[in-house]
């Protein structure tokens, strides 16, 4: 018994020096810690992705919770200096490690307000994405972070989605899809329809140079769907919340076609991967941020599999 009261206030003092994460307002009852445009191997601090939550009039939704246990506590602790309605949901729009390690900081007991664990939910490919890459992103996050990244586990859904899934937060409901392969193989959409809010995590980039780690023409896809979503305000994986989701899905659908478009030509016309590292989408380069390092990534990614098309 006494060991289990050392463990509740070894916890409860963690949770009260953790400086909570500046969040916004986007919409009534929906707040956004918005990321920094840091590269993962430049100055990487666990604090790059678009992570927030939803409060309902029973309980709350975290939605993503950021890149390392550290982040994911002062968002926590952010939260709680909002609600003390209980944490019902983490959902995590996907498999990223900017988007997941947070998740152990909501498996601890909640000092503030006992209760349930939340329950847990990803996209039906994210379990299989976590186990194949888990251990390369937690041995990445130390070499990245040091002892910052102490207490940083990697923690799978305990329910998933396949199509569509609704949460009940009490008089506000969120519509969950999960889409075929896009930015990832296991991208979640989640829809507020009370306050008209759609969260999109890595499925749109704003500012920051969108990175390919899926299936482009799967991608492409799946923004022409949500711009059909009636969405107030649009909260990216990166980047400002915007009320302007048409024009932001048009630069990226401008970046991507571009991109495309240029490693395609690059092949035809028999220039190299490293060659075309450095033409392919070049009229893009002042539009976005961290474009030459992700842009090369996408490259070195979509040449190989262009080659056989």
């Amino acid at each position: 018994m006494r060991r289990l009261l050392l463990a509740w206030l070894l916890v409860a003092a963690a949770q009260a020096g953790a400086a909570p994460l500046r969040v916004e307002q986007v919409a009534p009852g929906v707040y956004v810690h918005s990321g920094q445009h840091k590269d993962f191997e430049d100055g990487y601090d666990g604090d790059i992705a678009n992570i927030g939550f939803v409060v309902g009039s029973e309980a709350v939704a975290v939605i993503d919770t950021g890149g390392s246990y550290a982040v994911g506590l002062a968002l926590k602790q952010a939260l709680r200096a909002i609600t003390r309605l209980p944490i019902r949901y983490v959902i995590n729009t996907h498999g990223h490690p900017d988007h997941v390690f947070g998740n152990a900081a909501f498996i601890e007991a909640d000092a503030t307000t006992p209760g349930a664990q939340p329950r847990f939910i990803g996209h039906a490919m994210l379990a299989q994405a976590l186990a194949a890459r888990g251990d390369a992103y937690l041995r990445n996050l130390k070499q990245q972070l040091g002892g910052a990244a102490d207490r940083s586990t990697l923690i799978g859904p305990g329910e998933t989605v396949r199509d569509r899934l609704v949460l009940d937060l009490g008089r506000r409901k969120l519509e969950l899809t999960a889409w075929p392969s896009a930015h990832t193989n296991n991208d979640v959409s989640v829809f507020d329809a009370a306050s008209g809010t759609l969260w999109t995590g890595d499925l749109l980039f704003i500012e920051r140079t969108p990175a390919i780690d899926g299936d482009v023409a799967g991608w492409l896809a799946a923004m022409e769907a949500l711009e059909k979503v009636p969405a107030i305000v649009t909260v990216p994986g990166h980047g400002p919340a915007t009320r302007d989701k048409r024009a932001a899905l048009d630069r990226q659908r401008r970046y991507l076609e571009t991109l495309l478009r240029d490693v395609r030509t690059s092949i035809r016309h028999g220039t190299d991967m490293t060659d075309t590292m450095t033409e392919a989408a070049a009229s893009e380069r002042t539009r976005w941020q961290l474009f030459d390092v992700v842009n090369r990534r996408n490259v070195n990614l979509l040449y190989p599999a262009l080659e056989w098309e």
